[in-house]
Order: C-alpha cells, then structure tokens, then sequence
C-alpha cells in the first residue's frame, strides 16, 4: 500500500548506464511536507536517485531502470512509468528541479518566469495571471525587491546568488508539489546560501522538497529526513534528532566525506 505520507517511494530502484549499475536496489519513502537531505561520497548515486524521481535520467545515452518510482500528485500516489502515470512533460512540470549551478534561460528576467508558464499551460493564461504568478514567484524567493524596477534585464546581469534564486522562482511558477535541488548552493557564497537555506525552510509546509547536499551544516540546518547512500545502495536514514547526533560524535563525517 502506498502511505500518503509520502511524497515519494521507491521500490526496488535499479539504475544502470551503459551497463554499470549506478543504483541498487533502493527502497525508501520521502515524507511529505519536509525537507528531505540525500548525502553521500561523491558518486554514490545522489544526483542520480534525485533524477529518478522525475524522468531526468531519460535525457542521458545508455540508460537504463528497474523496480518502480512513485509521487504523490493531487493527493494520490502515481508511477511515474506504464499505467495511470502522467506524462513527461506533466512530471516535470508537477515535480520541479533545480541544478547545482544556476542555469537562467538567455534572456529577461521576466521572461525567465513567464516563458514557462505559457508553455506549460494548455490555454494561455491571462496577462493579469502571469502577472501575479510572476509577482508571487520572486516574492517567494525574496527576489521581488530587488528586481521589480528591472524586470527586462537579463537574467545574466544578476549575481550568482539571484540567479539561483531566479532559477528556483521559475520552477515554483509552475506550482510543482514536489521540489527537487541538486546541490543548490553549492556554487554560492555562505550569504547567498544561508538565504536560499531561509527560503527553503519557510517553504516545508507548502512543497515537499528533497534536496542533495555535500554539507553536514546544511544538513543538520534543513533535514526533517536525510538518508545517505554508498555505492548505489541505501546505507542509512535519519530523522533530525538522530542525524544530529551522528553529527556531533562524528560517524557521519566518515561517511559522507
């Protein structure tokens, strides 16, 4: 039975590229309405397991999945493959990503929202819509301020910090249910992270998010669920209290790192 407490469920989930298994076996649930944290050695599978979840692995040559990914879309649990799932383009559009550097499309700062809005509606929104869409996407990401007088800038005149934040606005115009990050901050200043940090946490009970991460600090800051893999495989999972104290007594560390 799916448990709607999830947001997403993994059933024997096996990747492979060009052969080489990359994910083995994974099974695991995300809570619903938290931040989940994904930690791991470098290639053990992270930024792979997040693809997963919404079809992403599709776009690269040579691969390959077993086992089965569900997420919770209008409050039901669908297979994100086969019977009764949506399509691509509907999963992607209802399961947002944001990468590990900030990748604003080549153009305004407007347009950088309402580009995919028309795309992503089958009737064309309203100027006034996208307008309020527009406008509540950037508060969201406390962009607004600092970008509302300059609207048809290019989005590359903005700092790093901005643009990923610009990147993260566009993918909550959509109105996805579930956010997923690869990395976010990880190209950023502390600064710029710490306010993407602040945005995320005031966001945990309006979207699931799960997040891949490197940082112990972030971890500990954001997780209300963290797992960690090692070569492919789940080798762990904590709830904040615990994977604060794997933390401290320093077990993590040689973990994760």
């Amino acid at each position: 039975m799916s448990d709607l407490s999830s947001c997403a469920e993994l059933r024997g989930l096996a990747v492979s590229f060009f052969g080489r298994r990359v994910l083995k076996g994974l099974d695991l649930r995300f809570p619903a309405r938290r931040i989940s944290v994904i930690l791991g050695r470098s290639g053990s599978g992270k930024s792979t397991l997040l693809r997963s979840i919404n079809r992403l692995n599709e776009c690269f040559e040579g691969y390959e999945e077993e086992g089965e990914v569900r997420v919770l879309l209008g409050g039901a649990m669908r297979p994100t493959r086969g019977d009764g799932a949506p399509s691509p383009h509907e999963l992607r559009r209802r399961v947002g990503m944001v990468f590990q550097s900030p990748n604003p499309l080549p153009m305004s700062i407007r347009r950088n929202l309402t580009l995919p809005l028309e795309l992503a509606s089958s009737a064309r929104p309203s100027r006034q819509e996208v307008w309020e869409t527009l406008q509540k996407a950037l508060e969201q990401t406390g962009l607004w301020d600092e970008v509302r007088d300059r609207l048809d800038a290019p989005a590359a005149s903005l700092s790093g910090g901005q643009q990923q934040r610009l990147c993260l606005a566009r993918a909550l115009a959509l109105g996805p249910e579930l956010l997923l990050l690869d990395e976010p901050t990880s190209s950023l200043d502390r600064a710029a992270a710490a306010r993407i940090e602040d945005m995320l946490l005031s966001m945990r009970d309006r979207v699931s998010i799960v997040l891949v991460s490197h940082s112990l600090t972030q971890a500990r800051r954001l997780a209300d669920f963290a797992v960690v893999l090692a070569e492919g495989r789940l080798l762990r999972t904590f709830d904040a209290p615990s994977l604060g104290a794997a933390i401290d007594d320093g077990s993590l560390v040689r973990e994760v790192f």
